[in-house]
């Protein structure tokens, strides 16, 4: 009859875990070593990229404000000819209020701005009235057109530049919540992972 004889002991006594487990060991340590600093670079990055964003969104907004409160540009008041419901519907709302947001600077810029320079020339633009200019200058009331047309559509170029600037601010304001959400739940799981990877690779590690 056969015997199975079983694993010679260590010279110091101490029965080895066989190959197999030492490789299972290896590998699942390897797995928690390379997990863990994926999480942390993830962290770091929603971290930073969040708080820069909402540094920019900040800063974006914060300039727009200042630079069109600078401005002093103020809707005309409410009932008054200059902003006549049956002309201006859309400005209603706004009607006496200082020009100080993007979305203000927009609708100034094309509802009301917009509005009175199409009524110089038939709507022509400011390139063709010049044209115009140049081919008669004794022509006074061209010329006058010309000024005002540079003066209106340079103004309403810079009150759209300025709500562009809000758009991008408040979508990098948005992206800064999400980052920073993400950062928040990233590091919820980096902690609990510190927490509970020792346990489960000691549970792996461990000859049954």
């Amino acid at each position: 009859m056969s015997t199975v004889t079983a694993p010679a002991p260590s010279s110091d006594g101490v029965n080895n875990p066989p190959p197999a487990v030492v490789a299972s060991g290896r590998t699942v340590l390897g797995f928690v070593a390379t997990r863990r600093v994926v999480e942390i670079i993830l962290t770091v990055i929603l971290g930073i990229g969040g708080g820069l964003l909402l540094f920019g969104s900040n800063f974006g907004l914060n300039m727009v404000h200042t630079q069109l409160t600078a401005q002093d540009i103020t809707f005309p008041v409410k009932g008054s000819a200059a902003l006549s419901p049956a002309e201006f519907p859309d400005l209603q709302r706004y009607a006496g209020q200082k020009v100080d947001t993007g979305p203000k600077a927009k609708a100034y810029a094309n509802g009301f701005i917009r509005r009175h320079l199409a009524a110089i020339d038939g709507g022509k633009t400011y390139s063709q009235v010049s044209t115009l200019s140049q081919a008669d200058p004794t022509n006074a009331t061209l010329t006058a057109d010309v000024a005002t047309l540079f003066k209106g559509e340079t103004l309403r170029g810079l009150l759209l530049y300025a709500w562009g600037w809000s758009v991008v601010s408040t979508i990098a304001l948005y992206a800064a919540i999400g980052a920073l959400i993400g950062f928040v739940i990233m590091l919820g799981v980096t902690i609990g992972d510190f927490v509970a990877d020792p346990k489960i690779a000691a549970h792996h590690i461990s000859p049954s």
